[in-house]
């Protein structure tokens, strides 16, 4: 006996509708990754529970990017066919469509910052942590950058710093070897003067005796008997011979 159709209308009893509600959730997200497989086709799909609980679904978990698309379109659509719309109108999409995508964002980074989560499921968990794991990539490979340049330029301080160094040590030692030559010189000894060179002083003693015989005569001697001549006195045989 076939089975019989099914009437759409609400289901009463609690537990059937939450029976009801999984199992057709689970073959709308199904379906719908069917359709993005079999024909190309970008696909999103958001269902909210009752109590409000959120189950979405995205073709390469690029449901911003899809309904960004959406919004476009959708405005374009408006455009088009409501050419009389006026500049107020205008701007209150504008402005719907604005807190639409602050909402969008603010609930991604609460989720990123890991608040929330008691809404996802595990695919959305998996999606979460996917987008981590690349944000923590590109983190680490900036700071390894940073890490790369900043020892470089340690590196270039370094050489210019030993090259200072040296130059330094190359002035400390010119100026020791100035000072030790200094030094030297200074205590260096004077050289004696030639003996062909020295001057001899001749002294000649103003007095000079003469003995002749027995007498003795002092020539230049001061006095009272400078004017009497000294008495000569001959020997006996030079008188008599």
């Amino acid at each position: 006996m076939g089975r019989g159709r099914v009437q759409l209308k609400r289901i009463e009893n609690k537990i059937n509708r939450q029976v009801t509600f999984s199992k057709r959730r689970s073959g709308l997200l199904k379906k719908a990754n069917e359709i993005s497989v079999l024909c190309d086709a970008e696909v999103a799909v958001i269902v909210f529970s009752n109590k409000g609980k959120l189950y979405e679904y995205s073709t390469d978990h690029s449901m911003d990017k899809i309904l960004d698309r959406h919004e476009r379109y959708s405005f374009a659509e408006k455009s088009l066919h409501s050419t009389d719309l006026n500049s107020q109108g205008n701007w209150c999409y504008e402005y719907n469509k604005l807190k639409s995508r602050i909402e969008s964002i603010q609930k991604n980074q609460r989720h990123l910052q890991g608040e929330q989560l008691d809404d996802l499921g595990l695919k959305e968990v998996q999606q979460l942590e996917n987008q981590l794991d690349n944000a923590l990539k590109h983190v680490r490979s900036r700071k390894n950058q940073l890490m790369i340049g900043l020892i470089s330029d340690l590196q270039k301080q370094e050489k210019a710093l030993q090259e200072q160094k040296r130059l330094l040590e190359k002035e400390l030692l010119e100026k020791q070897a100035l000072t030790q030559q200094s030094h030297w010189e200074q205590t260096q000894p004077v050289p004696s003067a030639s003996p062909s060179t020295s001057n001899f002083l001749i002294t000649t003693n103003p007095l000079t005796t003469l003995n002749i015989g027995h007498s003795t005569f002092q020539a230049g001697q001061s006095g009272a008997n400078d004017a009497t001549p000294p008495e000569i006195r001959f020997p006996q045989w030079m008188l008599h011979p």
